[in-house]
C-alpha cells in the first residue's frame, strides 16, 4: 500500500519527531511513503521509513531531482510547483497530515473530494471526513484499517 505523508516543509520538534515515528511504523507495517519529497515533515517522515528499511517516493515540485531529501528511494521531479499535491494524492490509497500549513490543507481537501481517507494529527484545520487523531500509533492503525 500507498501512504501518502503530508505535512509542512518546515516542522517544529515534536511534530517532526511524530512524522518520524509514522515513518518507522508505516514501513514496520510494509506501506511504501509517497510524499513531497522536501524538508521539514517530509525528510522526517522519510527518515522515519529508512531507519525500518522501508521505501520513500518523493515527489518534489521543482525540475531538479536533486532537490529531495536524501532519505528519498525514487525522485519524480514535476516542475509544477504545488500543483504536484495532486500527484501526491492520486499516488497515495490513503493519506495522513502531520500538522502543516496551506498545502496540507489543499491535499486533504483533494484527497477527501477523491473519497479517499485521511487521517491526521494535530492538522492546522480539521476538514469534514478527516480523520483527526491523538498519536502517531493510532495514526498508521487507522490508516491500516480496511486494508
Amino acid at each position: 500500500m500507498q501512504v501518502g505523508v503530508i505535512g509542512s516543509g518546515r516542522c517544529y520538534e515534536d511534530i517532526c519527531d511524530a512524522a518520524f515515528r509514522i515513518g518507522q511504523l508505516l514501513a514496520e507495517n510494509g506501506c511504501t511513503v509517497v510524499n513531497g519529497g522536501l524538508g521539514g515533515v517530509m525528510e522526517a517522515v522519510s527518515k522515519g521509513v529508512k531507519s525500518k528499511g522501508g521505501t520513500v517516493i518523493g515527489i518534489v515540485p521543482g525540475k531538479d531531482m536533486a532537490m529531495a531529501n536524501r532519505y528519498c528511494d525514487y525522485v519524480i521531479a514535476t516542475d509544477m510547483g504545488h500543483a504536484r499535491n495532486m500527484i501526491i494524492v492520486h499516488s497515495s490509497h490513503v493519506l495522513i497530515a502531520v500538522g502543516g500549513s496551506y498545502g496540507t490543507v489543499s491535499e486533504m481537501a483533494i484527497a477527501l473530494k477523491e473519497g479517499k481517507r485521511v487521517v491526521a494529527y494535530r492538522p492546522p484545520v480539521l476538514l469534514d471526513g478527516v480523520i483527526a487523531v491523538k498519536s502517531p500509533e493510532e495514526a498508521v492503525e487507522k490508516v491500516m484499517e480496511g486494508f
